[in-house]
């Protein structure tokens, strides 16, 4: 008997082993999102460059937009930053930033310095706009029709073949919809 207990610890290893193993070959760009489907969760947040000037939930409707949840500690959203900056000089959609668990100055110098991607800037500071929107981390894109409803989830950094196989051609659907729908 007390040989068989020393192979407990062993089989716990084994057993632990073996999850880790299979969490390897996970994809996080394929974690599903409770929220698609939803609309975005109420807010009311502070403007990253202007402290006193609150962004409510109801601003981002109207249009079809890209939501990116963003950081200056992220390093996948430095990498996908110059994307984002030439998509908004392309003017085919709006870009909210979410600037997610950050500081102030160093997001705003950061936008200086790279340029600003995001037609409205949203300070999340606490993360309770990230939490309620089921954010993994940074960098997370959200496509929201014209009506606030969130279409599809992006984990990752976008880059031009996710823009081009994935995202684009779903927002070029949701425009016409919103087309169809008399929305601008």
């Amino acid at each position: 008997m007390k040989k068989l207990v020393l192979f407990i610890p062993l089989v716990i290893f084994l057993g632990m082993g073996v999850f880790l193993y299979k969490g390897l070959f996970l994809n996080p760009q394929k974690l599903d999102s409770a929220l698609e489907g939803k609309p975005i969760p109420a807010f009311q947040l502070e403007r990253l460059e202007t402290p006193n000037e609150m962004i409510t939930n109801e601003q981002l409707k109207g249009k079809v937009a890209l939501l990116n949840v963003w950081a200056t500690w992220c390093p996948s959203c430095k990498y996908e930053h110059p994307f984002l900056v030439m998509l908004k000089r392309q003017n085919i959609l709006p870009i909210y930033g979410i600037n997610y668990r950050d500081e102030r100055i160093p997001a705003l110098e950061e936008l200086r310095r790279q340029g600003d991607p995001y037609n409205i800037n949203i300070y999340d500071k606490d993360g309770r706009l990230g939490l309620d929107l089921g954010v993994y981390g940074a960098p997370e894109s959200f496509i929201v029709d014209h009506n606030g409803i969130i279409r599809y989830r992006y984990a990752g950094p976008i880059d031009q073949r996710v823009w081009s196989e994935t995202l684009y051609p779903m927002i070029q659907q949701l425009q016409a919809e919103a087309a169809k729908d008399g929305a601008a």
